[in-house]
Formats: C-alpha cells, structure tokens, sequence
C-alpha cells in the first residue's frame, strides 16, 4: 500500500471555494451577500447552540457553562425567542425585529448580578432574535445560543426553534447542537434526526453531543443519583439508533453545576448551619421538596433561626434536594471545607468538567472542520438555487471536497463503526474509533496516550498503529468494506507520522 499525499488543509480549501463562487455570484446581490456572511463565519467563533424539549433545562446549562447568570431560567416571554451571548467589552442587548430595525434592550442586573432580559412590551412572536454581549472569557471561543423547546406548548416557540436548527435546504446558522433531554423520548429522536447531516458528512452526527440534563432526578434526589444518570448515559452511548444520530451522551446535573460556579457566601453559610443539625432530622427533612420547606413541628423545632423558611426554599431553588443533600454530606465529611472548595465539589460532582471536555474535543478541537461543514452546504444552497455557467465546477469541487477531504472519511468511518456496519472485533472498533479522531482530535488522545505524552512517545505509537491497520487492510480475511474502512485509518496514522516529524 502506497503512502498517501500529503494532506490539503480542510479550512484552506473551503475559504477558496467560497471566494470562487463570490466571484461567480458577483453579480447577484442575495447569493454574494450569502456566500460573504459564510466567509466571514470562518473567523467568528464557534456556534453552538443549546435545543431540548422545554424544560430539558438548556438556560440552566448554558449559565453553567458561562459561569454567570445570563439566561433566564424561568418560563417567561424571553425564553420563547432565539438567543445569542457572545463575549464582549461591556453587557448589552439588542432586539431585532423579524421586521424593522434592531434595538438596544435596557440592560440591568437582578438582586444577585445576573442579567435581566425584558422585552419592553415586545410580542416574542414578532421578534427573530435577540444578541447578548457578556463580558466572559468562557465567550470568547465559542458564541452559545439559546433556542425555544422542542415540542413547545407553544406552536410559534417551536416553529422559531425548528426554524432556526433545521431550516428547509439551507445550513443551520450553527455550527454545533448540544441537545438535551431528560430520557429519550420519541421528540427527542425524531429530532435528532431531522438535524442528522445526512449530505455533507454521509449521515454522521460530526456537530451533536447529547446531554442527559437534570441528571440529579434521576435517582429521586439520592446520592448516587449522578451514578445512575451516568449508567444510562452509558446506555446511549451504545445504543445503536442514537450513537449515529449525536457524537456521545454525557450526564449532567445543570442546576448543581450553576450553582457551584456561583455558590454565595450567604448560601454556605446557612447550608453549614444545617450541616450542623442532626442527620436524622436533616434525612427527615430532605424526603421531599416540600417537606424541606415547610417541615413538621418536630422537625422545624430543631433548626436553627438562621436556616428558617425563606432561606430554605431559597437553598432548594438553587441546589434542588439533590444538592442539598451532596453538600451537607460533603460538609459533614469535612468540617473544614471553605466556600470555594464547596463550590469546587459540587461542580466536579455535577458532571460539567466532563460535559467541557467533551465540548473541547468535539467541537473546538473540529472548529474548522465544522466551519468548513457550513461553508460548503452554503455554497452548495447557492449554486442549486441560482443555476448558471459556472454552477457545473462548483458543484464539483463541493463533490471533490466531500468525497476527498480525509476528514470527512474520518467521520463517514465514525458513523460506520458506531453503526456497526464494519465488520470488526469489539477491540479493533473501539481503537479504530479512537484513532479517527472519535474521542478527540489531539495526536496524543488519538493513540490513547496521556493528552501531554511528548513526540517521541507519540510517534512510537503511531508507528506500531499504522503497521497494525496496514496488516488488516491487506488481509485476505477483509471483505472489502472492511479492508476500504482499516484504508482510512492507515491515512489517519500517516497523516499523524506527517505531522510529527515536520518541523
């Protein structure tokens, strides 16, 4: 088996053809004005927008993500309308119109700093979207967008959701969807198939990852709730239907993640004060929601003034029962836990660190590959749209660069093996998987080393995978769909040989 060529950078070559098809499209003012917004899409940060079914708790996630309350979190008229939060000098909110001119929202801040978003009067089915600049570096990379449910009790909710996520023809206006749902339910797949790519990539969910949200109910609250959330997470993961419709599925218990990244003062203090009661009553009062707020008389008795009523249902708000119980637990296991190391425990107990690894390897680690995505289905929309004589080469270098660009072998491989129509054995897959790019982009995660495994290490290991995938490709026990899939891994090690010995 020959070596292959070097590899054409995948960015490189979208940019070209969309200033190819700028040249051609000069002439027609909406097709020019299309193509440029793309173009100018490849220096803009990711996209990632966050879906779901209502109350799948997508705002929640989203602050949690930021840091910051930004999203409302409540059912109110902001939440049924498309909103972007980009990183920028100073807040501000602009609403624009479906029709009319933008307009800048007042921006104000609620009790505890986070931002309020009031439409001024402003009927949510009039307007198309609303753009928050937030100062915060967990924006600087990547824009999040909060979309309407799925499946709204609203028609007009969803129909803005469905529009923006999967329009008619053209490519969404993100580059990836965090989808997350409470259990799989049929909306939730039928969904995520709508929004299965099955042109660019031949049916791989390159730009999904589904998120198990709320995962803290799933156990009722217990403390191994998140334990058995990540078993079912576990579940899809191996679930053939779903493992070809997202890239994985990560548990997440947002409202414990939020609050962990924005744990107050006065919240660790009057959860200290119950860490200080007697277990049996605090047990006794964490059987359910309202049992904690309004107890019975012999319970109540033995709280503390400091850790009345209001304070109470204040705690339950913002850590549910689940949370509540993981920090007194935390608390008492440790007296001597300060704020900052709580907050620290309950982010790492909420599965959020793992939710932005998974976002890193995913998505920013395949930014151009998935800027890339969305320049081609844009020139691709055009050239169908407004044929003409330079239609034909296009069409046929978008053709080149689907069928050609290594990177888009990599993922069409992807969707094979998690569909498991490659005929390989358990271990053979998941190396396969893991050396395409599946858990990870970075040389080092792709040969399964440590992410700082230096180069020597990395080419020692990339030298014995590639005589490995050689010796099965050309094995005369390889039918031919598994000796094209073992090909494609062969030019996955090559292309890491390459690029650990340029200089």
């Amino acid at each position: 088996m020959t070596s292959a060529p070097p590899r054409q950078n995948l960015g490189s070559r979208a940019r070209s053809l969309l200033r190819s098809a700028l040249d051609e499209y000069a002439d027609s003012p909406q097709a020019a004005g299309w193509l440029r917004h793309h173009l100018d899409r490849f220096d803009e940060p990711l996209r990632l927008a966050i879906a779901g079914k209502v109350k799948a708790g997508k705002s929640t996630l989203l602050n949690a993500l930021v840091g910051e309350e930004i999203a409302a979190t409540d059912a109110g008229e902001c939440t049924r309308v498309v909103t972007w939060y980009s990183d920028g000098p100073s807040p501000r909110i602009v609403l624009h119109p479906r029709e009319g001119e933008p307009r800048q929202l007042r921006t104000r801040r609620g009790e505890h700093g986070g931002l309020v978003v009031d439409l001024d009067g402003t009927p949510p089915e009039t307007v198309d979207r609303l753009t928050v600049d937030w100062p915060s570096s967990g924006l600087r990379t990547t824009a999040l967008i909060d979309t309407p449910g799925i499946a709204s009790l609203t028609a007009d909710a969803a129909g803005r959701a469905g529009e923006f996520l999967t329009p008619d023809e053209a490519p969404g206006q993100a580059d990836a969807v965090l989808y997350l749902m409470r259990h799989l339910h049929a909306a939730d797949a039928r969904f995520l198939e709508s929004f299965h790519d099955r042109h660019v990539a031949r049916a791989t969910p390159v730009n999904t990852v589904a998120v198990l949200s709320r995962a803290d109910e799933i156990g009722v609250g217990r403390l191994d709730a998140l334990l058995s959330a990540r078993r079912i997470a576990e579940r899809y993961r191996t679930d053939e239907k779903l493992s070809t419709l997202c890239q994985t599925v990560v548990a997440v218990a947002g409202l414990l993640a939020l609050t962990g990244r924005t744990l107050r003062q006065d919240e660790y203090l009057a959860l200290r004060g119950l860490a200080a009661v007697d277990r049996s009553v605090t047990e006794g009062l964490l059987l359910s929601a309202d049992r904690f707020v309004t107890p019975p008389p012999s319970l109540s008795a033995a709280l503390p003034d400091s850790v009345g009523a209001e304070v109470r249902a204040a705690l339950l708000a913002r850590l549910g029962v689940f949370g509540v119980r993981t920090s007194l637990s935390l608390l008492r296991q440790d007296p001597s836990t300060d704020a900052a190391a709580l907050a620290a425990a309950l982010v790492a107990r909420s599965g959020l660190d793992e939710l932005r690894t998974v976002l890193d390897t995913q998505f920013t680690e395949r930014r151009d590959l998935l800027k890339a995505r969305s320049a081609l289905l844009a020139v691709e929309l055009v050239v169908r749209r407004e044929p003409r004589a330079g239609s034909r080469a296009l069409a046929g270098e978008i053709e080149k660069v689907f069928a050609g660009a290594h990177e888009f072998a990599e993922l069409r491989l992807l969707s094979a093996l998690r569909s498991r129509t490659v005929t390989l054995s358990p271990e053979a897959r998941e190396e396969a998987e893991r050396l395409v790019g599946g858990a990870g982009s970075r040389t080092a995660v792709r040969l399964g080393l440590d992410p700082e495994a230096d180069a020597g290490a990395c080419r020692v290991a990339a030298v014995e995978a590639l005589g490995r995938w050689r010796k099965r490709a050309s094995s005369p026990l390889s039918d031919r769909a598994t000796a094209d899939a073992c090909g494609v891994v062969v030019r996955s090690c090559e292309g890491m040989l390459v690029s650990l010995t340029s200089p």
